[in-house]
């Protein structure tokens, strides 16, 4: 944790380490929680104690293209055995991709005691800490949750075009790929999900991966002020929108600018390129900045 305060984060509190998670397997008031693209690796092995929350199952409604709401998530809280008071953790593969998503939509509910284990998955692995098998149950909970807020974190494709009409700061998290229009998405990955490629116009491509180490850490706050504030010319001030393909990447870009830059005001489009590319009536750009 120390070497996290020392980092020059604007909120260090929103991140932990390895050697803090070891310290709290046990501890009754914290929950750990990991939250993967990969969905074969929590039943291979997980940190002691940890609880799985998958992104499609347990966070996004099953019918409509939505978040859960509030008696949804009122049901998941009270499954993983959380109250309010609960510090939960966020961890992953990826790093920390879907960590960075489940955290966001625990912030729609106002679940602010919350933290990412910085490293994810793999660090932990790296350092040959503990993994189990063994599926930990805790007892059932009541969580009363408040209505799922999409005014301050969220942003939707009209308030995206409004945004882009004004001039408004956008960052692309995608790869320079990406960007340019010439994928539609990660090399790796079936190219699909939009019927055109590109971006949105007026947006900086800044891709995720830029703000971590290569051990999956988070690069310190004067490294990441050199690429989005001294490199790109963000203002921390403005009201900024990051954006991906379906917006599990632009959460953890969220989570750098707002809790280790501490921008003031950045809003999530999770609807990203795969609603932008296939939407009739909306502007694209092609090519680089």
């Amino acid at each position: 944790m120390s070497d996290i305060a020392n980092r020059g984060y604007a909120h260090p509190e929103a991140l932990v380490s390895t050697d803090w998670v070891a310290e709290h397997l046990d501890d009754p008031e914290v929950r750990i929680i990991e939250s993967n693209e990969d969905p074969l690796l929590y039943p291979s092995g997980h940190i002691p104690g940890a609880v799985e929350v998958d992104w499609t199952r347990d966070l996004n409604n099953q019918v409509v293209r939505d978040y859960l709401d509030k008696e949804g998530f009122e049901a998941l809280a009270r499954r993983i055995g959380i109250t309010p008071q609960t510090m939960v953790v966020f961890y992953g593969d990826k790093s920390n991709w879907w960590a960075c998503y489940a955290f966001w939509v625990f912030q729609l509910f106002g679940h602010t005691k919350a933290a990412v284990m910085d490293g994810g998955r793999k660090k932990w692995t790296d350092e040959d800490r503990p993994l189990t098998r063994e599926v930990r149950s805790y007892p059932v909970t009541e969580y009363i949750a408040p209505e799922r807020d999409d005014t301050v974190y969220r942003a939707f494709r009209d308030q995206v075009l409004a945004h882009v009409r004004a001039g408004g700061q956008l960052v692309d998290v995608r790869s320079p790929a990406e960007f340019t229009g010439e994928k539609l998405h990660m090399d790796g990955y079936p190219q699909e999900g939009a019927l055109r490629g590109g971006h949105i116009p007026g947006a900086k491509s800044v891709p995720w991966a830029r703000a971590t180490n290569d051990d999956g850490t988070f690069k310190d706050a004067e490294a990441l002020r050199a690429i989005y504030l001294g490199e790109k010319g963000l203002d921390p001030q403005k009201e900024t929108i990051a954006y991906c393909r379906i917006g599990e990447r632009s959460s953890h870009t969220w989570f750098v600018l707002s809790y280790l830059l501490g921008f003031q005001h950045v809003r999530n489009y999770d609807g990203s390129w795969t609603e932008w590319g296939n939407s009739v009536g909306v502007p694209i750009a092609k090519g680089g900045e």
